[in-house]
């Protein structure tokens, strides 16, 4: 009686005599031929290690710095059109900064050395002052660091239909939109990091690697690249069942380990600010500090981004100790004033 495993075996044997010639002329027809060679971007190397506790203290390396005083260049962009691909970007202006933890700051903006705005924090309250551009731009803006208030609208001035305007003026009234919803603190958060690895905080480490443009010096026009990241997530203790996303920090991988951005998180994780942090130098002549000199701060909610550029980082002062009453704003112009608690206690009170 003929065994039935054997003549499986067979007829497995037969199939793939007979399979395996078909193989060879589909080869033979250019299935098995040599693949296409494709350009992709390449992974920048080497990349550098690092634990938990490394990337804690390149974050705390430039918290060390207690002041900062120096000439800027400021660029803004409107990206409310970023729905439809369109960012309006300003003509760079400049600006007098000194900023002082914690979180203390006064800012002077000029345009063809003319101040158009001045603002200031004293780490609680802040004051924006617009002094130049259209009387519906010009007021004196006061408010709370922590307080959430819908953007202010313009000042209901009639404009004068068909009026030619010059050039300065285009540009003041574009400076001066911008600066009159922008709030002190934001830069201050972003120019000065706050300490991270507060035991009441959880961190937790990844690594991500990310396509972007080739930022180096002799790149290409257009040549992307791999570039290695570590993220370090900073949590609230879980209260509830449920723990909230603080802060995510970038380190850039590349060669060694770098602090490249920022993202601060507010609740439901909205993304309330993203700063990225490039071109690190000695800061203050003779001082120990390596620091960013360019600061990219991309307000998503708000609908702006702000490039500052620190004009020369070796005359910069560091740790130079300021007084109190140096970060309040006066409204020497006895500009209009616009007090936004105010409006917001008066909001509460109408409301049903």
């Amino acid at each position: 009686m003929p065994d039935p495993l054997s003549a499986s075996r067979l007829s497995r044997q037969s199939i793939l005599l007979l399979i395996f010639p078909l193989l060879i002329a589909t080869s033979a027809c250019g299935l098995f031929s040599k693949a296409q060679r494709v350009q992709v971007p390449q992974l920048l190397k080497p990349l550098a290690e690092a634990n938990k506790a490394l990337l804690l203290n390149e974050i705390n390396r430039q918290t060390t710095v207690q002041s900062i005083q120096g000439k800027i260049d400021i660029q803004f962009e409107d990206t409310s059109f970023a729905e439809s691909g369109i960012v309006e970007k300003y003509r760079q202006t400049e600006g007098s900064l000194v900023l002082q933890r914690p979180g203390k700051i006064y800012l002077v903006i000029q345009f063809s050395f003319v101040d158009i705005a001045q603002m200031s924090s004293d780490g609680e309250r802040f004051r924006v002052a617009v002094l130049r551009g259209d009387e519906k731009y010009k007021r004196f803006v006061k408010g709370t660091n922590n307080a959430v208030y819908p953007k202010l609208e313009e000042a209901t001035t009639p404009a004068t239909p068909n009026a030619p305007k010059k050039p300065t003026q285009t540009t003041e009234k574009e400076a001066v939109s911008a600066l009159s919803n922008l709030r002190p603190q934001h830069l201050t958060d972003a120019m000065m990091i706050q300490p991270a690895g507060d035991a009441s905080l959880v961190y937790v480490q990844s690594e991500f690697f990310q396509e972007e443009n080739d930022s180096a010096a002799r790149a290409k026009k257009n040549t992307r690249v791999v570039r290695g990241y570590y993220l370090l997530e900073e949590f609230t203790q879980p209260s509830s069942g449920e723990a909230r996303l603080v802060r995510r920090f970038w380190f850039d991988r590349v060669n060694t380990i770098r602090l490249a951005r920022v993202q601060f998180f507010g609740d439901q994780g909205l993304l309330l600010t993203d700063v990225s942090y490039s071109n690190e130098t000695t800061f203050g002549e003779g001082t120990k500090y390596r620091l960013p000199s360019r600061i990219e701060i991309t307000r998503p909610h708000d609908q702006y981004k702000l490039t500052i550029s620190y004009q020369s980082p070796a005359t910069v002062g560091v740790d130079k100790e300021f007084r109190p009453e140096a970060f309040i704003l006066e409204n020497k112009g006895d500009l209009p004033e616009v007090d936004l608690d105010e409006r917001l206690r008066r909001k509460a009170t109408s409301s049903p």
